[in-house]
């Protein structure tokens, strides 16, 4: 049982091999199997890119959505700024998405593209070009091999058939021989027939041995053809190995977000900016702008100050009181704003968190200074807002 399970198996990978008639088409339809690889390998990325189209999508409808709900909301200071710090960075990783998408279409998509159709050359009525030259120089290389091989089959199964008539003649001879219900003249003739059957078979053996002979003395050269339309079939997909590398390769280098620069940028700086939450800082600010630090105008006595008469027509402007008792300083103190500040009325100034300007005039019993920004505008601002630089 095993072993006619393993000669079986021997002849059917001899079936298998390429050097049988017929069987370098698996080698031939190669070719078309990697053109169509490369339509199947751009559709794929095709529908990758929009995964990530959607995906830069779905981020900045995101973050527009959480956006207004973020800037109204209660938190203030450093917490805030860490929550917007999210929705920024939704903005640009949606852009940075929004890049890999194109790059995988018009960059990945369209190199595969270009060099399959300088790389697959279709023919008139169907077929490729690459894989018809692989076809006919392997046929043209099998073509005596086949019909050596033919003529081999013929002769063996010759050989095989009188071979049996051979064995026939001998198991009869053998029977008859020693029987006394055969004649001598029948025993006579049954060995004259298993002789001639003899003879056929040397004959017809001979015959398949020359053949034989004929067949094994042409392998080397038909090894030889057949190597050489390989070794080009070989050659030109290896030429299609290397190109999708380096395509695949391209591939990731677009998809591979945690080696870009400007992702590392935005997670640091996402980072940083959580890291730079201080309870101190943003409890100081609410104390100075919504709580005890605030500037107040704590009651006093006012002299009554006849207002000024104006034509009809002009219009009154109200001015904040100025100081009766200035000290105007020579030159200006630098000074460093701690937060923002929004000017409320046209004779203050208005600056961000960090901005520098100069201090012209001390801080008056109302807690308010006059300051001079770099651009030459004036006003007043809250004293506690800043500090000396």
């Amino acid at each position: 049982m095993s072993t006619l399970s393993s000669e079986t198996s021997a002849s059917d990978a001899n079936n298998r091999s390429f050097w049988m008639p017929g069987n370098y088409q698996r080698t031939v339809k190669r070719t078309e199997d990697a053109f169509q690889a490369c339509n199947d390998i751009v559709a794929c990325f095709q529908e990758r890119a929009r995964v990530e189209r959607q995906y830069a999508q779905q981020l900045s409808e995101w973050s527009n959505k959480w956006k207004p709900v973020v800037d109204s909301t209660p938190l203030y200071g450093s917490l805030l700024k860490a929550w917007q710090c999210f929705l920024s960075s939704a903005d640009r990783l949606a852009n940075l998405h929004g890049s890999v998408c194109r790059s995988l279409v018009s960059e990945d998509g369209n190199q595969v593209r270009t060099w399959q159709r300088d790389s697959f050359h279709k023919k008139l009525f169907g077929g490729f070009k690459e894989s018809q030259d692989i076809d006919t120089g392997f046929a043209r290389a099998q073509k005596p091999w086949a019909k050596k091989l033919k003529k081999l089959d013929k002769a063996r199964r010759a050989y095989h058939k009188v071979s049996r008539k051979e064995q026939a003649a001998k198991e009869r001879e053998a029977h008859a021989q020693g029987n006394p219900d055969v004649a001598i003249d029948k025993q006579k003739k049954i060995q004259e027939e298993r002789e001639v059957a003899q003879q056929e078979a040397e004959k017809v053996r001979a015959r398949y041995e020359k053949i034989l002979e004929e067949v094994n003395r042409y392998a080397p050269r038909y090894m030889e053809e057949m190597e050489s339309v390989f070794d080009q079939s070989q050659e030109e997909e290896r030429k299609r190995i290397v190109f999708l590398k380096q395509a695949f390769l391209s591939i990731h280098k677009h998809l591979d977000v945690t080696t870009n620069e400007s992702v590392k940028a935005v997670y640091s700086e996402l980072n940083n900016t959580l890291l730079a939450i201080d309870e101190q800082e943003d409890l100081r600010w609410w104390k100075n702008t919504h709580g005890p630090g605030m500037p107040t105008d704590w009651p006093h006595f006012q002299e009554w100050i006849p207002e000024k008469k104006v034509k009809k027509g002009k219009k009154v402007v109200e001015k904040k009181q100025e100081l009766i008792e200035k000290s105007v300083m020579i030159g200006g103190v630098r000074v460093r704003s701690l937060y923002d500040y929004v000017g409320q009325e046209t004779d203050e100034l208005s600056f961000k968190a960090g901005e520098e300007f100069l201090k012209i005039e001390d801080e008056d019993d109302q807690g308010w200074c006059r300051g001079k920004k770099d651009d030459g505008w004036e006003g007043l601002y809250p004293a506690n807002y800043v500090e000396v630089v």
